[in-house]
C-alpha cells in the first residue's frame, strides 16, 4: 500500500475513534456545534493538529471568493470532517464533502452524523475519497 494511503487510513481511524468516544459519552440529539467542540477536544487529546471552521476559498474564472465555504474541521491538513446531527445523511452531504475535497485537492473526507443510536452500526460515518493515493 502507498505510504500516504497508510497515513491517511491511520489518521481516519484515529478520527473515527475520537468520534466514537464523543458519541458514547454524549449520545444523539445535540447540536452540531456541541459535537464539533467535543470532537476537537478528543482530537487534541490524541495529539492531532486541526483547524475548526476553516475557510475554503473558491475561484471561478477571474472571480475569487475568499471565504465561499467553511469546512467544519480539517485534521493534519489532510482529512476534512463535516459534522452532522440529522435524521439521516443524504446525497447532498456526500456531494458537499466531495466538493470540500476537490477544491483544495485533499484526498479523504468524513461525514460524521452524531444523531444515530450507534455511530458505526447505524451508518453514522460516511468516508469519501478524491484521487486517493494507491
Amino acid at each position: 500500500m502507498h505510504p500516504e494511503a497508510e497515513r491517511l487510513n491511520a489518521l481516519t481511524e484515529s478520527i473515527i475513534g475520537a468520534a466514537i468516544d464523543v458519541h458514547n459519552t454524549l449520545g444523539p440529539g445535540l447540536l452540531e456545534s456541541a459535537y464539533e467542540a467535543c470532537l476537537c477536544h478528543e482530537l487534541m487529546k490524541r495529539g492531532l493538529k486541526f483547524e475548526r471552521q476553516k475557510p475554503l476559498p473558491l475561484t471561478y474564472g477571474e472571480v475569487k471568493l475568499d471565504c465561499a465555504y467553511r469546512m467544519d474541521v480539517v485534521v493534519e491538513q489532510s482529512v476534512v470532517i463535516e459534522i452532522k446531527s440529522v435524521e439521516r445523511p443524504t446525497a447532498v452531504h456526500s456531494a458537499q464533502i466531495i466538493s470540500y475535497l476537490k477544491i483544495p485537492g485533499l484526498h479523504v473526507g468524513l461525514v460524521i452524523n452524531f444523531n444515530v443510536k450507534n455511530l458505526i452500526a447505524h451508518g453514522g460515518v460516511m468516508r469519501r475519497v478524491n484521487n486517493f493515493p494507491e
